[in-house]
């Protein structure tokens, strides 16, 4: 039973000290959900950052149709006229849009004459390559991959010679206007790119 004595009394003089303490971590509380919500949606962006991509003559996706296997394909390729050859719908336009925009093509072209309410995922199964030419061992065509710098693409391509410069290394980008210009070992290869290594001149 509690008495007198073993009451704990608190001076009016503290009781704000605890009620600001208590204000306090709901604040802390709050800070650290907007952080971690923050986190997640940078997190979300960079999960989505394969969907801009642009597509080009080369890669290769696989669409599927749900409950539908005659309409779902695991590689189906870019092809040269920059189109993907789909059924009921002929030649779908590929190159320059997104796995998003293609998806939605489909979806649109099947609806609502073939499927009532179709449901489609168009995913990138493989990116074009891109190739590398000049001073390294075996030049050619190496198969792209996300995240592939310089120096790993030298790698994958035998090594350097011994001309080789690693001053003057010039890309021209998949896409562009043609012009060359000058990278670093860092430099991240994209697709389609074409790079060269120059020969030293020592």
């Amino acid at each position: 039973m509690e008495t007198e004595h073993n009451r704990h009394v608190y001076p009016e003089s503290a009781l704000p000290v605890v009620i600001n303490s208590n204000r306090f971590m709901r604040f802390l509380l709050s800070v650290l959900v907007a952080v971690a919500v923050g986190i997640t949606t940078v997190g979300s962006a960079s999960a989505q950052e394969p969907g801009a991509y642009t597509l080009a003559i080369g890669d290769v996706i696989s669409i599927n149709v749900f409950d539908e296997p005659d309409l779902s394909f695991n590689r189906v390729l870019i092809t040269d006229n920059g189109t993907i050859p789909f059924p009921f719908l002929g030649e779908v336009p590929a190159t320059g849009t997104t796995v998003f925009q293609v998806q939605q093509a489909i979806i649109d072209g099947l609806k609502p004459d073939y499927l009532v309410d179709p449901k489609v995922t168009v995913s990138i199964v493989e990116y074009r390559p891109f190739f590398i030419t000049g001073e390294v061992k075996t030049p050619g065509s190496i198969p792209f991959q996300p995240g592939l710098t310089l120096r790993q693409a030298i790698t994958m391509a035998g090594g350097l010679t011994e001309r080789a410069s690693t001053s003057r290394m010039t890309v021209i980008s998949g896409g562009s206007d043609g012009a060359s210009r000058r990278i670093e070992m860092d430099y991240e290869v994209k697709p389609g790119d074409t790079i060269t290594i120059e020969q030293s001149f020592f």
